[in-house]
């Protein structure tokens, strides 16, 4: 057996012991649904890479994953291995339609707060400060309206509500009121608390059923700062929906502040109640964009820098000029650098960035992805993205789907197969869905779906305005 040979069974090996392990961390339901069938899992150049079909699958294992993956992947390697999840849409093929319908029944247990019962949340390590933040064109305006609030003694407008696409910083912004207020000193440095709507929800539902809701308002109620993020999490959530209010109005009462995140406006939050929405907009509503050339710039000097890296200007303005996303994908791609570097044991290159990037770039090439898209749709719809890639053929699940399919055609540069292919679709239900939305355009037609209190319907050209705006 040659060299060659001895690696690659090596590598397969260490492979199929870190899905093991996987499996054993995070239960074989989980393992089943995310990683059996159309996600491939690759130990290369010194780091764990993740190939997955869509864009929905990658912000899911990101979000809820990936922690998992790395941890499993240190204790069967022996090292610290930074993990990458990329996009490839020729794993589409392997999906089944049982697993995306599984995949949707779970995102929606998850997102409805049907979870293992906990007694409270605990406050949230945070990680970030406003010091580090770095301010460009994109976020300027959010960045003052945040120091304004962090320096405040007496809320100068209430709620800040933050909102713009995944990984802009709205949640460094947040973390970084909550850490410059807790190192204010006196009474209010003590009284703050940052959490997502998740976990408001969760722990909502943990005291309600433990039969302790007077100490889940005590923990609430009293603050000098409420944080929360995720705040489109409360879609259709009716009755943490009417906690929060009492909440909101308890705080806001006493003179205190309340911070919001989202991915999307209020008013494109699907099934927020309308005297949330109000007190929403009452305050100072602001968007962080997708940063700027000027702006990516600067945000991959100063990472550069955290991680200690001696990156040439050519390769920093490559990369800014490629990867026009978001802050997550250019610190992935310098993570992904450094380990290239690390492993060969030499400098940084342009032809190194060239070829590391190659699969950013597949997915980067135009600033609005179809996840972006999708995000927004099932926000505004208060439906999840994994109900979009399902066989799920309710009326609000298949208009969202529809206008998802609309909006990928018009905003970015798919093709029919292409949109199809990412999510778990054939290319003739998108060229379908592509025509029934440009009938009811030229038509002046309306679009209906369901919601939990009652049936909804809007002129399909506003409805394509509307959700649009998000991308502008």
């Amino acid at each position: 057996m040659d060299a060659v040979t001895e690696l690659v069974r090596a590598e397969e090996g260490t492979v199929q012991r870190i899905l093991a392990g996987l499996q054993d961390r995070i239960g074989p339901q989980r393992f089943k649904a995310w990683f059996k069938h159309g996600t491939r899992l690759d130990v290369e150049d010194g780091h764990v890479k993740v190939s997955v079909p869509n864009p929905f699958v990658a912000n899911w294992i990101e979000s809820h994953y990936r922690a998992e993956i790395a941890a499993v992947a240190e204790t069967q390697t022996g090292k610290a291995r930074p993990v990458l999840v990329t996009i490839d849409p020729s794993l589409t093929g392997e999906l089944r339609r049982r697993q995306l319908d599984t995949q949707a029944e779970m995102v929606d247990k998850a997102t409805q707060g049907r979870c293992r019962p906990r007694l409270s949340a605990a406050p949230t390590q945070l990680r970030y400060r406003l010091e580090d933040f770095v301010v460009g064109e994109s976020n300027k305006l959010a960045y003052s309206a945040a120091l304004t609030v962090a320096g405040a003694r007496k809320p100068p407008f209430n709620p800040l509500f933050i909102h713009g696409p995944c990984g802009v910083g709205k949640t460094h912004m947040l973390q970084g009121i909550c850490d410059a207020v807790g190192r204010s000193g006196g009474a209010a440095s003590a009284a703050w608390r940052y959490v997502t709507a998740e976990q408001f929800t969760n722990d909502f539902i943990s005291s309600m059923r433990a039969r302790k809701l007077e100490e889940f308002r005590a923990r609430y109620r009293k603050l000098f700062l409420l944080a929360i993020d995720d705040v489109h999490f409360l879609a259709a959530k009716r009755a943490t929906q009417e906690e929060f209010l009492h909440t909101f109005n308890a705080i806001e009462s006493s003179g205190n502040q309340i911070v919001l995140a989202s991915d999307a406006h209020p008013r494109l939050v699907g099934e927020l109640t309308e005297q949330l929405v109000s007190r929403f907009v009452a305050g100072m509503v602001v968007k962080i964009e997708t940063p700027d050339p000027a702006t990516r710039m600067a945000i991959l000097r100063r990472r550069a820098q955290d991680l200690k890296l001696r990156v040439p200007m050519e390769v920093l303005e490559y990369i800014g000029m490629h990867i026009r996303g978001s802050v997550r994908e250019l610190e992935g791609s310098l993570i992904k650098l450094a380990a290239l570097a690390a492993l060969a044991g030499g400098p940084i290159t342009l032809q190194m960035a060239t070829e590391a990037m190659s699969d950013h770039l597949a997915r980067t090439d135009s600033a609005i992805t179809l996840g972006d898209i999708e995000a927004a749709v099932a926000t505004y719809f208060g439906i999840t993205p994994a109900d979009i890639h399902s066989t799920r053929r309710m009326k609000t699940v298949s208009a969202a789907r529809m206008i998802a399919m609309f909006l990928a055609r018009r905003h970015t540069r798919m093709s029919f197969p292409e949109i199809g292919r990412a999510m778990g679709k054939n290319h003739s239900s998108v060229v379908l869905a592509v025509q029934r939305m440009e009938k009811l355009l030229n038509s002046d037609g309306q679009i209906a779906w369901r919601t939990p209190t009652g049936a909804k319907s809007m002129p399909a050209g506003r409805l394509v305005e509307m959700l649009s705006e998000q991308f502008a």
